[in-house]
């Protein structure tokens, strides 16, 4: 493939013809080595040494942090973790990348190895060039396993990163990444706080009042709909062999999200198979909940993406008595954390529930009049509205930050 003039072919991919590469051990202190933690962590002790897991990597490195007793940690004294070293995952979930806080004081446990850069300006560049797609799949490339994928600090120590030619370049590159970094970090944070916010508003809301009455889902179907409470069709009756390219759309267990319908799988089958399976069709508007965890029962409304839909085995469809209920506010009970409970404890199964249509049936759901279920149906679907608005611009914001890994680690947009 030829390489535009001003650029490279080099082991790290294609670069300037002034930026070079280093391997990580070339840029580590001599007296700190690249290293992994503590083999054995043992049990918590509630005022022994933070040690970090693969699950605390660009956490707040604050809580949910195992702690170790003095007696276990001071053996691994060589692995302690300082302000700005570098973490990354070796066992496991490989490619893990973190940065410690200048809050951070502790360890690390034996599935993190440790990074310390000889030059403390080269540490906030090289994170963000370990998070680099390209690196992460010559990360993966490089691990071995087969049930736990493990990376040899050997084969780590080799690895080779591009690197721009003055330390000026470098520090712009990781100052204007790590600027997309503090938004799509802010932004989550928000989300998480409106989450939290949602959850209060809806166990407040959906709690039963004086005067609430109840009524099995059976109840809340419509009575003057066909088959507006039904499962999926038997696993014989729809078969791998009956999907098509273009037609009626399935709806897979995976579509059926908590709370959310998911769009990014899709399969179809044909019309006239949809016709066949009619009992099982569902339609914009109607709430489609699981039979199979996790969780047992959740439930999603279905978009008007398609005039219609063939449900999988493991739907169950329930099209709302609108006379009586309002749809949102079925579908928000049914997510609740009261009938999910009610559910889980009818369901059958240890490590992964399943509810019948007829036990999903005799459930039941407290209610308000009509009114009163349109205004905290309201209330409900704005903070939704406001959620989901935060996670489309988290989603931009994560696609414009690797936009510009890919333009700035690349050397093909200069900030110096």
């Amino acid at each position: 493939m030829a390489v535009r003039a001003g650029y490279k072919q080099t082991e790290v991919g294609v670069i300037p013809e002034d930026w070079g590469s280093l391997t990580l051990i070339d840029m580590v202190k001599d007296n700190s080595p690249i290293c992994y933690g503590i083999v054995q962590v043992g049990p918590n002790t509630p005022n022994g040494i933070p040690v970090l897991a693969i699950k605390n990597l660009n956490s707040d490195y604050s809580e949910n942090i195992h702690k170790s007793s003095f007696e276990i940690e001071a053996p691994y004294s060589r692995s302690r973790v300082k302000p700005d070293d570098v973490l990354i995952s070796i066992k496991g979930t490989v490619g893990c990348i973190g940065i410690a806080p200048n809050s951070f004081h502790g360890n690390i446990s034996r599935d993190i190895d440790r990074l310390r850069f000889s030059d403390p300006h080269s540490a906030s560049y090289c994170y963000q060039v370990l998070k680099s797609s390209y690196i992460q799949r010559i990360i993966k490339n490089m691990s071995v396993g087969t049930t736990r994928m493990e990376l040899s600090i050997h084969i780590l120590k080799n690895l080779a990163l591009p690197i721009p030619p003055t330390k000026a370049e470098q520090e712009a590159i990781a100052e204007a990444l790590s600027d997309a970094d503090g938004l799509i970090e802010s932004l989550e944070q928000l989300i998480a706080k409106k989450q939290l916010l949602k959850q209060g508003a809806m166990q407040e809301l959906l709690t039963p009042k004086e005067g609430w009455k109840t009524a099995s889902i059976g109840d809340v179907a419509s009575p003057n709909q066909q088959w507006s409470f039904v499962g999926g069709p038997f696993g014989s009756n729809l078969k791998s062999a009956d999907y098509t390219s273009e037609g009626v759309r399935v709806i897979q267990l995976q579509n059926i999200g908590d709370g959310k319908f998911k769009n990014d799988y899709k399969i179809y089958t044909s019309v006239r198979k949809a016709d066949e399976l009619l009992t099982n069709n569902i339609y914009p508007g109607d709430i489609i909940l699981s039979k199979m965890g996790d969780p047992v029962a959740r439930a999603c409304i279905i978009p008007d993406h398609h005039e219609r839909y063939l449900m999988c085995s493991d739907g169950i469809r329930l099209s709302v008595d609108q006379s009586r209920f309002n749809i949102y506010f079925i579908y928000k009970l049914i997510n609740g954390r009261d009938f999910r409970t009610k559910a889980s404890n009818a369901g059958t199964g240890s490590t992964r529930k399943r509810i019948g249509l007829s036990e999903l049936r005799e459930l039941e759901l407290s209610y308000p009049a009509l009114e009163q279920q349109e205004a905290i149906a309201s209330i409900l679907s704005d903070m939704d509205a406001e959620i989901e608005q935060l996670e489309h611009k988290l989603s931009k914001a994560r696609k414009m930050k690797q936009g510009m890994m890919q333009e700035l680690l690349t050397g093909r947009i200069r900030l110096v």
